[in-house]
This record gives structure tokens, C-alpha cells and sequence, in this order.
């Protein structure tokens, strides 16, 4: 059976003489490392304009980069996925934290997909379902995943052009107030983040924690993380981009993914999910104002 394509990219503008290898990594969530991409092209999982790509291969601009699915052994890995939503096309999951949407390594979100969900019953079904787009491991929420073929590649083109819109909470260090727009590139390319402050509490340690909600323009590696820091307002638990010191151990990131909405692959209607903001996000503000108050009064 011929491998089904499973994502797409049109090279919009690339140096003269860059290799495929060099230009594709990042590229596609299914290859989240460089080791992951030089395997795919060893494989010969990856098309340029209809022709087998090697590493050294060139690219240029208006070229198309076609990625297959692998053939790999489906080892699943037996951990219970809240499933939010499912059809057919596609499925919405809750993603919890702590473990990575995939990897080299057999604890992964992409290998646990399908424990909890069939194989689709449609022509084009992926032999294994497939996250169409990241969030980090330690950020817990809704995740998007694709059951058939042409579901992930459409979907995939809806996240990189920016049609699949996403929704955030956290809990940051200091006191953020009203409505404001993050406008910082991030390696060299735009990146833009939205945020509205939906409460500020005083902290002991901290002065004030804030909690946002998170409106990702773009979808730069890490990009609230690092947008967030970068105003000196970082995540409440973020060890990479905290400040030292004030960083909370044994709490995990404050980040969650609570919104989500796109347009179905197959139907084209719109489709929107909301969940909850996790319950250790209100215990947090809680304690803080607590503690604060305790002082006051015994001051």
C-alpha cells in the first residue's frame, strides 16, 4: 500500500543553496528533532515536488515538501487520554502535564493515541492517530489530533496559517493589568501574544501573581514562555525561563491550553472547545492570598 501524505509545505522564501535538512527541521510536528528528520529522510518519508528527497537536496522557493507516514511498529503506550471530543476526522483530547506530545520516547502523547482511540473507519485513516500541533510538556490542555490523512494535512495547513486559534491560562510572577499585545520576534521571525488579566493577588514571595489569559498569535517554540519572561512577568513554575530564586519547585508549570477552535477538515464548520481552568490555578491564588493576609494581621 502506498504511504499517505500526511503534511504539506509550500516554501515560501529560503536562501539560495539551503539544504532540505536544514530547512525542514522544526518544520513538521512529526519530526521533533533533528535525529527524527534525518531518520524521515533516510526513510525516504520526505517528497520535494514529487521526487524522493535526500538530506543534501536544495530547496527553493515555491516548492513543495510532502511528508509520509511512517511505517513504523505501533507499540501503544497504556495511558488513559480524556477525550474530549471525536469523530471520524479527527478528536480533541486533554493532554495532562508532565509528558511530551511526542519524541523519541516511548512516553509520549503520540504513542498513547491509540490506546484510547480506534483506527478511523474512513478510506484515508492514518494507521495511528496523530497530533497536528505541540504544546510543551510540562503545559497541560486541549490538544488537537488528526484519524485520517487528508484531516492532518488540512488541519496541519489551518495551524500554519494561522487559521486555528488557541487559548491560554497562567499564572504569572508580579502584577499585570487591562489588555495588552506582546509584539517580539523570537529567533528572527514575528511572534505575537495577546493577554488579558483576569485577577492579581498579593504574594509574599513574589509581590503579586497574576492570572492571564493567553491569546497566541503566532506559534513560535515556547513563545508565551519566553514572551512572558521577556517583560519580566514569567510563568509561575517555568524553571527554563523564571527568574532564580522565585521559580516554585514541585508545582508544576502554571500554563494550560483551555481553548481551542478551527475549521473541520471535512464539513467546514466551525468548531469550538473550552475546558475549565485547572483547579491548582484558583488553589494557588487562594493560598497566596491567604498567606498575605496571615502576615498582615500578625504584623
Amino acid at each position: 500500500m502506498k504511504p499517505k501524505v500526511i503534511a504539506r509545505h509550500l516554501v515560501a522564501e529560503v536562501a539560495p543553496g539551503t539544504r532540505i535538512y536544514d530547512y525542514a527541521r522544526g518544520l513538521f510536528i512529526q519530526l521533533p528533532t533533528r535525529a527524527s528528520l534525518k531518520k524521515a529522510l533516510s526513510k525516504g518519508r520526505l517528497i520535494l515536488n514529487a521526487t524522493t528527497a535526500k538530506s543534501a537536496t536544495h530547496v527553493n522557493q515555491g516548492d513543495l515538501i510532502e511528508l509520509l507516514e511512517g511505517t513504523e511498529k505501533i507499540t501503544p503506550y497504556h495511558l488513559d487520554l480524556p477525550i474530549i471530543y471525536q469523530d471520524q476526522s479527527l478528536a480533541v483530547i486533554h493532554k495532562p502535564a508532565g509528558i511530551p506530545v511526542s519524541g523519541n520516547q516511548f512516553r509520549c502523547i503520540q504513542n498513547a493515541l491509540p490506546h484510547v482511540l480506534a483506527k478511523s473507519a474512513f478510506p484515508d485513516a492514518l494507521r495511528m492517530p496523530r497530533p497536528v500541533h505541540r504544546l510543551d510538556a510540562a503545559t497541560q490542555g486541549l490538544l488537537l489530533v488528526g484519524r485520517s490523512a487528508s484531516a492532518l494535512v488540512e488541519l496541519s495547513q489551518q495551524f500554519e496559517q494561522g487559521q486555528i486559534k488557541k487559548l491560554y491560562a497562567a499564572i504569572v510572577n508580579g502584577k499585570m493589568e487591562g489588555e495588552q499585545v506582546i509584539d517580539k520576534p523570537l529567533d528572527g521571525k514575528v511572534a505575537i501574544t495577546g493577554y488579558k488579566t483576569i485577577q492579581v493577588v498579593p504574594s509574599l514571595r513574589n509581590g503579586h501573581l497574576s492570572l492571564l489569559e493567553l491569546s497566541p498569535q503566532t506559534g513560535r517554540t515556547h513563545q508565551l514562555r519566553k514572551h512572558l519572561s521577556g517583560i519580566g512577568h514569567p510563568i509561575v513554575g517555568d524553571k527554563r525561563y523564571g527568574i532564580a530564586g522565585s521559580v516554585m519547585l514541585h508545582k508544576g508549570l502554571f500554563l494550560a491550553a483551555v481553548g481551542l477552535s478551527f475549521l473541520h477538515p471535512e464539513t467546514g464548520a466551525q468548531m469550538s472547545f473550552n475546558i475549565p481552568i485547572p483547579p491548582k490555578f484558583g488553589k494557588l491564588m487562594e493560598r497566596e492570598t491567604r498567606r498575605w493576609k496571615a502576615y498582615q494581621n500578625n504584623s
